[in-house]
């Protein structure tokens, strides 16, 4: 863990990795966005064992594998100044990714399944060339990757519970640029924990409870700061951080035409991140202290998601369409730069084809249209618009 930075993966992370608002990336498979994430009571791919782990115990009896790639495009965030700020009218860069994601479940091993999933759960990157944005946010760039093996067992013919362990790795950079300046790079790992719990009333019934865990970042890394042109600080740093618990609850029901329509309700305890506290091994200038080391209040509010997935089986042909609604965490007295998030809608569709019994591939494309918001705090005056994605995911699932 070389140069770990800490205000990238805290104020990156921390709207990252899985959870409502934010930069969150729960579409880490091609059947997760095209059903908009709304899958967690019916899966029946190797994803389950990321999206409920629990309905492992329920597939069929085969090593299963799938692999996929996915494409995410961030438009250009626009800053329009009012008031204070009239006249600001600036725009971030945009940006794309190419994220590989991978899962498994293997066959009964016992009474008992496993799963491994290796997936990008969040990840942002803001770029600002322009004042005033940059002289807080000139970069804010974040990468989290994570693997998470489960187990899960059955406690009835009609009932499944899984645990497993998420193993973190998340690396940044973040950059401003003004009269005090920072650089930052680094890198952290981190561990937590997530439970599910699937239930099969009836054959046409599927319900689902998942929940991750909060797991607590402690970044320790450098930090460089400078004064004009002149360094005045290069050495250890460290931050704490969490990232909330999440709670799913999910509920599927299968008409006799073989069309599944699933229900999520997200909840996302944000309200664990209270303040952003940077320490230094050393002391820094004082005049940089109000800028780089008072504690930063956060008060970041519990948000949600509501999921709406719907599939429909046509023999070798399986279509999927979702939407979802998501509500922001971030306070418009804490709203900046480095995050110009607002609640959202998206819609989404797929599809996947089984060229065999064994192989099949499939496609799918989510997007996500963010509310314009209007913000008048201690430091932004003025309306952050055009924060829309687009994904666009391909998959190929194997069974041996």
């Amino acid at each position: 863990m070389k140069n770990l930075l800490k205000l990238t993966t805290l104020s990156l992370v921390a709207t990252t990795a899985m959870y409502a608002g934010g930069y969150k990336i729960p579409e880490v498979s091609t059947n997760g966005a095209a059903l908009s994430a709304a899958n967690i009571a019916h899966t029946t791919g190797a994803d389950a064992a990321y999206y409920n782990p629990a309905n492992m115990v329920f597939m069929d009896d085969t090593n299963s594998l799938e692999v996929d790639v996915i494409n995410i495009n961030l438009d250009a965030t626009n800053f329009k100044g009012s008031g204070s700020q009239a006249g600001d009218d600036i725009s971030a860069k945009s940006e794309s990714f190419v994220i590989p994601s991978l899962n498994y479940v293997s066959p009964k091993l016992g009474n008992a399944r496993v799963g491994v999933s290796v997936v990008v759960p969040g990840g942002l990157s803001k770029r600002w060339s322009d004042s005033p944005a940059v002289d807080k946010a000139q970069e804010f760039t974040l990468q989290v990757v994570e693997i998470n093996p489960t187990v899960a067992v059955p406690i009835t013919d009609k009932v499944a519970f899984a645990f497993g362990l998420r193993l973190l790795y998340s690396e940044g950079i973040v950059k401003s640029s003004s009269v005090a300046s920072r650089d930052m790079i680094g890198d952290s790992y981190d561990v937590g924990y997530n439970m599910a719990l699937a239930y099969k009333p009836t054959s046409n019934i599927d319900l689902g409870v998942t929940y991750r865990s909060k797991v607590s970042l402690t970044e320790e890394g450098n930090a460089k700061l400078s004064i004009g042109n002149a360094k005045v600080y290069d050495g250890g740093s460290s931050v704490a951080v969490p990232l909330p618990a999440t709670l799913s609850l999910a509920g599927a029901y299968t008409f006799s035409t073989d069309t599944t329509v699933e229900v999520v309700y997200e909840s996302v305890f944000w309200s664990a991140y209270k303040e952003l506290d940077f320490n230094y091994v050393s002391k820094i200038p004082n005049i940089l202290v109000p800028k780089f080391d008072n504690p930063i209040d956060k008060s970041w509010e519990n948000s949600y998601a509501l999921r709406l997935g719907v599939t429909q089986k046509l023999n070798d042909l399986t279509l999927m369409g979702g939407a979802v609604y998501d509500t922001t965490p971030v306070p418009d007295a804490k709203l900046s730069y480095e995050l110009p998030d607002s609640d959202s809608v998206s819609v989404s569709f797929g599809a996947r084809y089984d060229i065999s019994d064994t192989i099949n591939v499939g496609m799918s494309a989510l997007y996500s249209m963010r509310s314009d918001r209007d913000v008048k705090n201690d430091d932004i005056e003025g309306t952050f618009s055009n924060a829309n994605v687009l994904i666009i995911t391909a998959g190929v699932g194997y069974k041996f």
